[in-house]
């Protein structure tokens, strides 16, 4: 019987046990100095923000963070980024492409927002080698079923390109949160490769719904089943055992390093669902290394 690991010395010998040649963790941030610096000053505000504190565990600098995501065995690294503003994105991604360029294990992520050109901006980030892209709604206070995002959303359909999309209502509520504009968007585009951020945290079902439609969309398990939300969005029985039938579906997320609990706690809170091992194969290495596209040199 394999044991849940309770600190994040424990990891490594956990995914050993399961045979896995690593960790394949698909919605991880990092950010230039000053845009971190303003993220972590709104966390150190969340009981105002959430109603709950939010310290970060991992306020490090950016040599230290990458070495403890390598020492998890972390086997690849996004670097996942998002505007708030008009403007934003393009930097973002010079940003982006620069990190990836010079950190070993990179992922070269990209983003995108809804403005004239956007269509232009995301083919610019593919050719140049981009193949993991981050969209915040609640953030971004955007329509995602906007007209401009349609050049957007085409390229990456035609791409295969993942879009880690965090669309839910929790833990805030944004005015264009939740699955309605998902679900218009795939619509039209029915072969996105979404991520589904947090699970859909907490419109749980419905973008269950999603994924069990539409071929290409995923779940990421991003603070899914851990004690901090399962304050807040906790999921039920019921939804656990959907989330079994979506074994190949479902991705490991962690938020890293912008969560209030060591790394270890979301590999326990996966593992204490009860899926079985093959369960958490497919979620901590297999489908994440399929759509990060390191299969075929690290399994």
């Amino acid at each position: 019987m394999l044991t849940a690991p309770r600190a994040d010395a424990d990891v490594p010998a956990y995914w050993q046990a399961l045979g896995l040649p690593g960790l394949a963790d698909i919605h991880i941030h990092f950010l230039p100095e000053p845009v971190l610096a303003k993220v972590w000053a709104y966390f150190d505000d969340a009981a105002d923000h959430y109603g709950q504190p939010w310290p970060i565990h991992y306020r490090d600098d950016e040599a230290t963070r990458l070495a403890t995501l390598r020492a998890l065995g972390v086997r690849a690294i996004p670097a996942l980024a998002y505007p708030h503003k008009p403007g934003m994105a393009r930097w973002l991604n010079d940003w982006c492409t620069e990190f990836a360029a010079r950190v070993d294990g990179a992922v070269h992520c990209a983003t995108l927002f809804p403005e004239p050109g956007v269509g232009e901006q995301v083919e610019r980030s593919l050719e140049s080698g981009a193949r993991l892209f981050k969209m915040h709604v609640q953030v971004g206070g955007y329509d995602p079923n906007d007209p401009v995002l349609d050049p957007a959303w085409a390229a990456l359909e035609r791409a295969g390109a993942p879009v880690v999309l965090h669309a839910g209502s929790a833990p805030k509520e944004g005015a264009y949160t939740g699955p309605k504009a998902v679900a218009a968007v795939l619509e039209r585009h029915p072969e996105l490769t979404l991520v589904i951020a947090h699970l859909g945290m907490d419109e749980y079902d419905a973008f269950a719904d999603l994924a069990q439609t539409f071929p290409r969309v995923h779940l990421d398990t991003t603070m899914a089943g851990t004690d901090f939300s399962n304050a807040f969005a906790p999921l039920t029985p019921a939804y656990v055992e959907r989330l079994a039938g979506l074994g190949d579906r479902v991705v490991l997320g962690t938020d890293f390093p912008n969560i209030p609990y060591p790394y270890a706690h979301q590999v326990e809170a996966l593992h204490r669902l009860d899926l079985g091992d093959e369960w958490m194969r497919k979620v901590l290495w297999h489908n994440g290394a399929r759509l990060l596209g390191l299969e075929a040199d690290d399994a």
